[in-house]
């Protein structure tokens, strides 16, 4: 998806994302895109404002990229040197700028390798859809695709996550810390979009659950959690809950347990509050469907939600984001690693299994050439 670099982009990326047909579908879209953009600019450009300015996402990708190279070079020097390209969907460099790049350099073999772990039709459909119209209009010249398409339950990823989550816990005191409520919040998808079949919110759910197994059998944590869901847009159903409402949620339960036990005896509270099993004012926040830090970390994560935390009383930490922790850099490089020695045998498919499976309620045409 990416985003705008700066604040005088925003009108760009928000054109550009209202104006995908495979992500947003609307009538007369070529004149009503720009004029939702436009409505919406002055709004998004405060928020980008109060991240600084601009989204980091370009600048941890391309880290990302380049680490995970350095490290490729290492593991598979059969395919070495390799080089990261990166493409966004909404803002730049957009595709056709990235293929015009890798036809200058002469590029002949290529992994799409999505950035989205867990797979949705909105996102890393959306963004294959557009590699593949590109391309097979001789964008980018003659080169040999393979693809990453998901990896939700890779080692590597939930290792990454389950490091990070622990270094939140450790903020807690030690007593408060098995107690704490982990809420893994992803972004959300309209209920049209889950109806017609889309894995995205099965594969959430996957790397939730593979990531609460680690932390129990290597960690020693059995935490209390759940997984909700944040940036709904508009009126029509999204899936939930919200996490913001999550909170709110977790507040009132809060404030009933205190209530409760402040007509206990004087002598038992501390007994109860030490065999209490549920900390409903203490969260960890968890992107666990992002790679990186960008809007809806930086701003929603940070400045609404864990603020709205703070203000109802409650200890909230934000797990760290992916970034360029090594643990993760690490699972992107063993990810490609793994996919070379795969599509590299004669005959081998070059895509997954999954991928080849349309979403039993698709009526995209893109979709069904792009898989053929």
């Amino acid at each position: 998806m990416g985003g705008p670099s700066t604040v005088s982009e925003v009108n760009f990326f928000l054109t550009n994302l209202f104006s995908d047909k495979d992500l947003i579908p609307l009538p007369f879209q070529s004149f009503i895109a720009p004029w939702i953009a436009k409505r919406r600019t002055p709004k998004i450009e405060k928020q980008y404002e109060d991240i600084g300015g601009g989204s980091p996402i370009l600048r941890y990708t391309r880290e990302q990229g380049r680490l995970m190279c350095q490290l490729l070079d290492e593991m598979s020097p059969a395919t070495a040197p390799h080089k990261p390209y990166v493409a966004f969907r909404y803002a730049n460099p957009l595709t056709s700028q990235t293929l015009e790049e890798m036809k200058a350099d002469g590029v002949q073999r290529a992994i799409a390798f999505t950035q989205y772990p867990q797979y949705s039709c909105s996102t890393t459909g959306s963004s294959l859809n557009e590699l593949y119209r590109k391309a097979s209009r001789g964008e980018g010249g003659k080169i040999k695709w393979s693809v990453i398409d998901r990896w939700a339950m890779h080692d590597g990823l939930v290792n990454a996550f389950t490091n990070l989550i622990v270094k939140s816990l450790s903020k807690f005191p030690v007593h408060r810390r098995s107690k704490a409520v982990i809420l893994f919040s992803a972004h959300s998808l309209p209920m049209s979009v889950v109806n017609r079949g889309d894995p995205y919110i099965m594969e959430v759910a996957t790397t939730v659950g593979s990531v609460m197994q680690r932390l129990a059998s290597v960690d020693g944590f059995e935490n209390p959690y759940r997984l909700v869901w944040q940036s709904q847009v508009g009126p029509s159903a999204w899936m939930g809950q919200q996490t913001s409402e999550a909170i709110k949620g977790l507040a009132r339960l809060g404030d009933e347990e205190e209530k409760r036990v402040s007509q206990i005896p004087q002598q038992s509270k501390k007994e109860l509050a030490e065999l209490a099993s549920v900390g409903y004012k203490d969260v960890v926040l968890v992107p666990i469907a992002f790679t990186s830090d960008h809007i809806e970390t930086l701003y929603e994560l940070d400045l609404e939600y864990v603020q709205e935390g703070k203000e109802l009383g409650m200890t909230v930490e934000r797990a760290e984001s992916l970034n360029t922790s090594p643990f993760f850099i690490r699972a992107l490089a063993d990810l490609v690693t793994d996919h070379l020695k795969r599509t590299e045998v004669d005959g081998a498919s070059p895509v997954s299994t999954q991928m080849m499976l349309r979403c039993p309620g698709c009526k995209n045409p893109t979709c069904g050439e792009q898989k053929r």
